[in-house]
């Protein structure tokens, strides 16, 4: 098959990795991939599995991009392109338009984000062939806009291959000159108050008094034109007096270290349509705490495999922690249950598997 993945986004966010992780494993299995990104964006590099011509740089600054639209279709023609994958919201219409000109290709788009679509989405995008969510909670909001026969629920996944914890988490260590004997509490993801690592910093001033071994983990970049919520943070930090326990990491590359060195991850998140940095610490084997988001709910099924706490709820979040830390059986019991979980239920490859096959159903008709 030959299939275009477009996305519009600047920055790599848990979106832009599943799109990279989907386009690498259909590229492994055979398929010819292609992709539209904008011309500004900050992630092509971990594309460079595809070749440069099967990459298409075009603007799309809005979900009216008519002149974007039309130079996907050309390239569409050119290509001869058989499914247009789009995952991005304001990509969804000139993806839908192109695919409208071209009159050759099938429509296919991913929902990652639990914000309702545009009613007008209904009657603009008719000519949708399939609508993915990554989550239940997702496809609720897309059986809002779309027939139900159009939506399908594929769940992201990520690779879940046995690792050196324990030598990876030595070299994360060492790398950043944290005590072997500290207990690592971390929160990954974009810094913005909705992903909650203001409740964290405020959670972790309750949790240094009672611990003294405690050291805390930011990872995460501010992608804010003045960094201001960056500077938030580090600011609370510094009133606080925990320079010292903190560390703030901007993207890590290749996580595998860091989440091998965590204690305890943190998901303190207002809203999660799914959370793939969630599923990489289960995978990791790190004992978890999370916000009672849909997202989160819907990875850790039960009370087996983290602790939920309500959102918005610094303390709560803190008291949550605190039992992780004193109850080492409770905190080993946990990190098990939710690696098996996730090796069982989120595998990449069952994702792969499961978008192709939905890709040879849809050129069948």
């Amino acid at each position: 098959m030959k299939i275009l993945h477009i996305s519009s986004a600047k920055t790599f966010g848990g979106g832009e990795r599943h799109f990279v992780d989907l386009a690498r494993g259909l590229t492994e299995k055979g398929h010819e991939v292609f992709a539209a990104l904008r011309p500004t964006n900050e992630w092509q590099e971990r594309l460079d599995f595809l070749p440069s011509e099967n990459i298409l740089h075009v603007s799309i600054r809005n979900s009216f991009g008519m002149f974007s639209a039309k130079r996907i279709a050309n390239f569409i023609r050119k290509n001869q392109i058989e499914i247009v994958h789009a995952h991005v919201g304001r990509d969804y219409i000139p993806a839908s338009v192109a695919c409208r000109i071209a009159k050759t290709a099938k429509f296919v788009l991913t929902r990652h984000v639990l914000f309702p679509m545009k009613p007008f989405h209904r009657f603009a995008i008719q000519n949708i062939d399939r609508a993915i969510a990554v989550s239940a909670a997702v496809q609720t909001n897309l059986e809002k806009v779309f027939p139900k026969e159009k939506i399908v629920l594929i769940a992201n996944g990520i690779e879940t291959k046995i690792s050196e914890r324990e030598t990876l988490s030595e070299e994360f260590r060492f790398l950043h000159n944290i005590s072997f004997d500290s207990k690592i509490i971390g929160i990954v993801g974009e810094l913005k108050v909705l992903k909650g690592q203001r409740d964290f910093v405020l959670a972790a001033q309750i949790i240094a008094a009672k611990f003294p071994e405690a050291f805390f983990l930011i990872v995460g970049k501010d992608n804010s034109s003045n960094q201001k919520f960056r500077q938030e943070l580090k600011r609370l930090v510094k009133i606080f007096r925990l320079e010292e326990r903190f560390l703030f990491l901007d993207w890590i590359e290749d996580t595998a270290p860091m989440f091998a060195a965590l204690d305890i991850f943190v998901s303190a998140s207002h809203t999660e349509s799914f959370g793939l940095a969630i599923l990489e610490a289960m995978a990791s084997k790190c004992a978890i705490v999370s916000t009672d988001t849909e997202g989160a709910k819907e990875l850790l099924k039960s009370d087996e495999t983290a602790l939920i706490v309500p959102m918005k709820n610094p303390l709560e979040l803190a008291n949550a922690i605190e039992k992780l830390l004193s109850d080492e059986k409770k905190h080993l019991f946990l990190a098990k249950n939710a690696q098996t979980f996730a090796r069982k239920q989120f595998s990449l490859s069952a994702m792969i598997e499961k978008t192709e096959n939905l890709y040879k159903e849809i050129l069948k008709k």
